[in-house]
């Protein structure tokens, strides 16, 4: 199924379009454009107005009187501005780092490709979202290599996100395809005032041709919830 959203290069052209004029302005609060400043701000918008999905060049003929709404641009302009201000007061930490730092590097020999792990801490007292937990995943001794720098290795759990944690491991190189192998991995958390808790688990992965660049929700692994205890003195 070949499935697109048009609105991906709608509010891309629309959001450039702002940093440029923006840019030329040489406005004092405008820190940063730089790719990666400017992908933050394409999602921010994204995720706030309706998708538009087609299949076809007709679908998309038949989507042109709907994208051209004048209401619909100006809710783009208007989240564009608005979200271009948030990522200039809080950029992330890789932002600076050259866009091909920032995306999985591709290669065209046998891989191991490492499922997606996602987990969530709780307090041990009240069972709800941990919150200023730190989660490190370790292999072989190790920090575990991320397959770009957007995953930070420590993680953090936060408010917005429910005390849940993410991380996608760099692919390992494989002799051939279809090459079965187990990976063990250790995460290690942390919080002020609790104690720590280690959990170590194994995946059995399966070698491939290619190497995965892009998320899949279907291939990724759902970590126990590690409960963190507060210390009593």
């Amino acid at each position: 199924m070949n499935v697109h959203n048009i609105m991906e290069e709608i509010v891309s052209q629309k959001v450039n379009t702002i940093y440029d004029q923006l840019k030329n302005e040489h406005l004092s609060w405008l820190t940063c454009d730089c790719m990666n400043c400017r992908l933050d701000t394409i999602s921010y918008v994204l995720n706030r107005i309706a998708p538009r999905y087609v299949v076809s060049g007709r679908g998309a003929t038949h989507s042109i009187p709907s994208i051209n709404d004048n209401q619909l641009k100006a809710d783009i302009e208007a989240l564009g501005m608005e979200g271009i201000r948030i990522v200039s007061s809080t950029k992330r930490p890789f932002h600076e780092r050259p866009r091909t730092d920032c995306e999985v590097a591709k290669t065209l020999h046998p891989v191991f490709n490492m499922p997606t792990f996602v987990g969530t801490v709780l307090d041990g007292t009240t069972f709800e979202p941990l919150i200023g937990a730190s989660i490190t995943i370790k292999q072989n001794g190790g920090l575990a290599e991320m397959v770009d720098s957007t995953w930070n290795n420590p993680a953090k759990t936060f408010k917005s996100t429910n005390g849940t944690y993410s991380f996608w491991v760099k692919s390992v190189p494989a002799k051939k395809d279809g090459e079965n192998k187990r990976f063990t991995f250790t995460i290690e958390v942390t919080a002020p005032d609790y104690t720590p808790v280690d959990y170590v688990f194994e995946v059995p992965v399966v070698s491939e041709s290619v190497i995965r660049t892009e998320l899949n929700s279907t291939f990724s692994l759902k970590i126990k919830d590690l409960i963190l205890y507060y210390i009593i003195n």
